[in-house]
């Protein structure tokens, strides 16, 4: 008997269905308000990238066949 129950639910919903016009559905004020947290969210991610990326100090290290190692400069005995 489950096929029953199916075939009367189709029956009365199919013809509620048709009801409705296909160009007066809109997403709504719901669509909208998803629409617009997922905006701000995006935006306050890509503040907080930005922001986390300007902290960054990175400094490159020379190649090592560029400059010789011999390092008797001011630098040489920092302990670093």
């Amino acid at each position: 008997m489950p096929d029953m129950s199916a075939h009367q639910a189709m029956v009365h919903l199919v013809p509620l269905a048709k009801e409705l016009d296909e160009n007066k559905v809109t997403p709504g004020v719901l669509g909208f308000i998803v629409f617009a947290v997922m905006a701000l969210a995006v935006w306050a991610l890509m503040k907080s990238m930005n922001r986390h990326m300007k902290r960054v100090d990175f400094e490159e290290s020379p190649e090592p066949s560029a400059e010789p190692s011999v390092s008797t400069g001011a630098g040489a005995g920092r302990g670093e």
